[in-house]
């Protein structure tokens, strides 16, 4: 029969007492029923959303028993998924431990177990009794599902399918657990619970989807819980060395993991009638073999220690594991650390998780909600007093900055979506960090139209060049004449155009036909360190550097507590320092630390992988250990791995100064320079080279039969073009090109570069370099000094072999007149080498 709900603030309190509610809980509950009071006669979707650790399972007993106290009869609890099924179950199992008490009216609990039984036919048909029914979501949604078939299928004891009983119960009230998770399945969901047509749909929460944000009509943050003292301080625990290896992390928590052990006993020492609880270690893991590979680390020594107090808990776990679970808080459970991947991030409710590793990159909203809320819950119920006890550790040695800053997001009011950092449904990031030296796209200007971007065809404004680009026209604009309605006059600039036009542009020229690309050896120097050699160190270098590692070096853990304090109606999350301690590390022994020692000489690409140098490499360990301490190599002493570490960096910065400071020494190379320079321009007035009367310096002449470029000009008649007419007849030369100054074919000198005049290509396949210089200044310095750097270069380059054969050679003024047009006698005068 149908129920009128009607807000009761008596029973309401009632209730509170009966189930011990927190405050929280307890305006939870008046919210919920006074909304659902005022609500229409249609269906109504409402969420509350409390924090982790408050106590979602008593606002879901206690709402049921004061709907039952109103007169309904039939109640539906939808949980995601096996895990939190059985949880559920629990609470409402007075021989289990998770049984909430208070319940005046005590529910029938109807299963996918039961519900096919005898005796559920006849309690479902009694009016007077409380029914609540206790399915997962794929129960009701999946036509397919073994279960969700006979919850469709007419029961000979029912008379009538479970589906349509509860479709024709008219007091029917779902009640939505992790209410969040049927977001994925949203359609399948909506249209599954609303064929029931029940009274209500209340969703409860702790992390409620964006998209339901409307429907939540109650909030109690993560903040405010942490400020009421309702649930565990979080701290944020890492180093600040760098060292954020798992193997370290691990050896941190466990280390932690005893300190919490220890403030337990006194706790219950002070505290006779305490409850017996053990700490437990949280482990997050990447995927199923990685939770193998941190259990098997867990049970080594100096870990956890034993194989038997590990507890590996993935999708392929055994009923023995899981049975080892779900007694993980008995005072006898031997369990001390637990390892996971993702089956534990909501629904499972312990009390004794005190420290939690995340080995995977995390999102800090999510993180907050589901991975840090596995620890949340106080371990006596309420806080202690005793700091080690009330708060939760949380080992991020990779990620504590990210954490630490947004320490906010405990507080928020509704937690928006993250723009930072993309993250899966456990709150992990799925989405590598952007690399900054990629292009990122550029968004179009606030108020511009598309029209209006590079490319578009806008308004002039898309004219405008940005800073550092070149205008399209320059406008020549009158300053006095400009008023409201002045608009720049390119009259002029058309009209420039127009001459510019009619003006005749030379066209680029190339090659001639046939005539080869010539690739010049410029020499160039290098300034190079000379070989390396570990024999150049001497030992008492060595011995100094080892001197900065007499002592053991210690490395520290660092606590910050993410505290909350109410200010009037809001939170403010306060990070505070706790007391660091001094962490454990992995001895080793002086065969280790001298090993690592030679290891890091031997890997400097300079040290040459020889008998030597690994002899010089044990010379320099020796004098090293020496200096920090070691007196023999019989020593039984151990380093710890910060010593280990320094120690190693220090000889490696040793190694590396002597081999960045060792001597420069110069080197030469050759570098191809490709000839001629192309392309030129010719200008109208070239003259044709064989029809030339008389000289004129800087003209261009066209008209050649061997140069290689269809233009040249010279600067001296006497010399380059005297040389330019006698290549160009002469049958012993093939091909010709000019050198000119400024350009990259060139000899490099003591007083700066040296630009002989020509390259000529002989028959026999020689290349000339030939500079023509007058008589009254061939005895020059200068002029003698680039000379003789030309034939240095010339050998050089007939030595090195790559080039085939140059040569260089001089020719005054003298030899060119005596050799009377002829390259041969040109030779015999000049005398090149």
């Amino acid at each position: 029969m149908a129920v009128d709900i009607t807000y009761d603030e008596a029973l309401i309190e009632e209730i509170a007492a009966r189930f011990d509610l927190r405050d929280p809980n307890k305006n939870a509950l008046a919210t919920i029923v006074q909304r659902i009071a005022d609500g229409s006669a249609g269906f109504q979707e409402m969420v509350a959303d409390l924090a982790t650790g408050v106590g979602k399972t008593f606002l879901m007993s206690s709402l049921i028993e004061y709907l039952a106290q109103q007169g309904v009869r039939h109640v539906l609890v939808v949980t995601p998924g096996s895990t939190i099924q059985r949880k559920t179950l629990a609470n409402f199992d007075a021989a289990s431990a998770k049984y909430v008490a208070g319940a005046d009216i005590a529910p029938f609990i109807v299963t996918p177990d039961n519900f096919q039984a005898a005796n559920v036919g006849s309690v479902l048909r009694n009016p007077q009794r409380l029914k609540v029914f206790v399915f997962n979501v794929q129960q009701l949604i999946r036509p397919t599902d073994k279960v969700s078939r006979k919850v469709r299928s007419e029961d000979e004891n029912l008379g009538d399918a479970l589906y349509s009983h509860l479709e024709n119960a008219d007091d029917l009230f779902v009640i939505a657990d992790e209410h969040h998770v049927y977001r994925e399945k949203a359609k399948a969901f909506s249209a599954a619970i609303r064929d029931l047509n029940p009274v209500a749909l209340i969703g409860l929460t702790a992390t409620p989807d964006k998209d339901d944000y409307a429907k939540v009509v109650f909030q109690y943050t993560l903040g405010e819980a942490i400020a009421d003292g309702h649930v565990k301080v979080p701290v944020i625990v890492y180093r600040k060395d760098g060292t954020k290896d798992e193997r370290t992390q691990l050896r941190d928590a466990c280390q932690l993991l005893g300190h919490k052990e220890k403030s337990y006993e006194v706790y219950r020492q002070t505290s006779p009638d305490a409850p017996a609880v053990k700490p437990v270690l949280f482990v997050v893991c990447q995927t199923i073999e990685h939770a193998t590979e941190v259990g098997q680390l867990l049970a080594q020594p100096g870990m956890i220690g034993d194989g038997s107090q590990v507890l590996e808990i993935t999708s392929q776990s055994s009923d023995v594991a899981l049975e080892a679970l779900a007694k993980v808080e008995d005072p006898d459970s031997p369990i001390r650390a637990i390892v996971s991947v993702n089956m534990l991030r909501e629904g499972w409710d312990v009390k004794n998780i005190a420290v939690i590793v995340a080995l995977r990159r995390l999102a800090s909203q999510t993180l907050t909600e589901q991975i840090l809320g596995r620890g949340l819950r106080l371990p006596f119920g309420a806080r202690t007093g005793l700091a080690d006890v009330d708060q939760v550790d949380l080992v991020a040695h990779d990620s504590y900055q990210q954490l630490l800053a947004q320490k906010d997001v405990l507080r928020q009011r509704i937690q928006l979506p993250s723009t930072a950092v993309e993250v899966d449904d456990q709150g992990f990031a799925t989405t590598t960090e952007v690399d900054p030296n990629q292009p990122v796209p550029v968004e179009p200007v606030a108020g511009s139209s598309q029209q209006d971007q590079v490319g578009g065809t806008g308004s002039s404004s898309s004219l405008t060049p940005a800073p550092g680009q070149w205008a399209l026209f320059d406008w020549e604009e009158d300053e006095s004449a400009q008023g409201e309605d002045y608009q720049p006059n390119p009259g002029l600039i058309f009209e420039e155009t127009e001459q510019r036009v009619e003006a005749k542009v030379p066209e680029p020229q190339y090659r001639v036909k046939g005539a080869p690309q010539i690739i010049f050896p410029r020499r160039e120097s290098r300034l190079v360190h000379s070989p390396f050699s570990l024999s150049d160190i001497p030992d008492g270098d060595a011995e100094k550097a080892g001197a900065a590692f007499v002592k053991e070096v210690p490395t520290f853990i660092f606590r910050d507590a993410l505290e909350a304090k109410r200010k009037g109606d809001q939170v403010e999350i306060i990070s505070t320092p706790q007391g660091t301690s001094e962490a454990q590390q992995t001895l080793a022994g002086l065969d280790v630390v001298q090993a690592e020692l030679t290891e890091t000489i031997m890997q400097q690409p300079e040290v040459p992988a020889e008998r030597s140098s690994k002899n010089a490499a044990k010379r320099l360990v020796r004098a090293f250990l020496k200096g920090a301490g070691v007196t023999n190599d019989e020593e039984t002493a151990e380093w710890g791995t910060k010593r280990r570490q320094q120690a190693v960096e220090g000889m490696r910065t040793m190694i590396r100064d002597k081999i960045t400071t060792r001597p420069r020494q110069e080197k030469f190379e050759f570098v191809k320079i490709e000839l001629p320079l192309e392309p030129v321009t010719v200008a109208a007035d070239a003259v044709k080279a064989h029809n030339v009367v008389k000289f004129k310096k800087g003209l261009q002449y066209v008209g050649w039969e061997k140069n290689v470029m269809p233009v040249a000009t010279f600067d001296a008649g006497t010399t380059e073009w005297e040389l330019a007419l006698l290549m160009d007849r002469d049958p012993n030369i093939k091909w010709w090109v000019r050198v000119y100054v400024g350009g990259q074919a060139f000899i490099p000198t003591p007083d700066g570069r040296y630009f002989p005049d020509f390259i000529a290509l002989d028959v026999d396949g020689v290349h000339w370099l030939i500079e023509g210089k007058a008589d009254d200044h061939a005895k020059d310095d200068p002029v003698l000094r680039k000379k003789k750097e030309a034939e240095n270069w010339a050998r050089a380059v007939r030595d090195d072999g790559d080039f085939g054969t140059w040569r260089y050679m001089f020719a005054t003024e003298t030899n060119i007149e005596h050799a009377g047009g002829s390259w041969n006698a040109l030779l015999t005068s000049t005398k090149p080498e």
